[in-house]
């Protein structure tokens, strides 16, 4: 799933250039970490006092898979941030150095992985070379012979029981199998997954 990306202007007027300098940062954070679910910044100008120049605050949330990151302060020299682009700079490298900080906190843990579905062959396209399965939790899945494991294509036929990965994020015309293993019969569960 694609990680979303929100920015709210508060108390300023948009800006185009601003915005695209943000996106250019959150991009950053995003190749840092592939568990971001989403990224919220704040852009806002709190009320002057005086006749001092304001001082820009960006505000940031980031949420990951079971934790969230939270720039709300402002990092670096307050006199700096009159200048936009340094307030940018500063909360995103705050936000970099906690980033790095909760992986390595977390580097080693075990990763969760998904059981694999199973489904049956419902249709193969020899001319195509591609297919589709029909899971157990209900869905009808489009594979290519690339997806077939040990390139395992040609000894498939319609009805054979597979274990499957669904891959939802790199595909525009919708869920595919990302692998397909031919398992025995004796294996095959016949029960939609629950997931709790």
């Amino acid at each position: 799933m694609k990680p979303q990306v929100e920015i709210t202007f508060k108390d300023i007027e948009h800006s185009d250039a601003v915005e695209t300098r943000i996106r250019e940062r959150v991009a950053k954070l995003l190749a840092m970490s592939e568990n971001i679910r989403r990224c919220h910044v704040w852009v806002r100008v709190p009320h002057r006092r005086g006749r001092k120049p304001a001082a820009y605050v960006i505000d940031l949330s980031v949420q990951m898979t079971g934790s969230s990151l939270h720039v709300d302060h402002r990092p670096g020299d307050d006199t700096a941030h009159t200048d936009i682009y340094v307030a940018i700079r500063d909360a995103f490298n705050a936000m970099e150095r906690q980033l790095r900080k909760w992986k390595e906190q977390h580097k080693g843990r075990p990763q969760t992985h998904e059981t694999p579905l199973q489904g049956r062959i419902e249709s193969l396209d020899g001319y195509a070379e591609c297919g589709q399965i029909a899971t157990t939790d209900g869905r009808l899945i489009y594979f290519h012979r690339n997806s077939v494991v040990n390139d395992g294509y040609d000894g498939l036929n319609e009805g054979d029981v597979v274990e499957l990965s669904v891959d939802t994020r790199d595909a525009e015309e919708g869920p595919h199998a990302r692998f397909v293993r031919p398992v025995s019969t004796l294996r095959f569960v016949n029960t939609p997954n629950t997931r709790v």
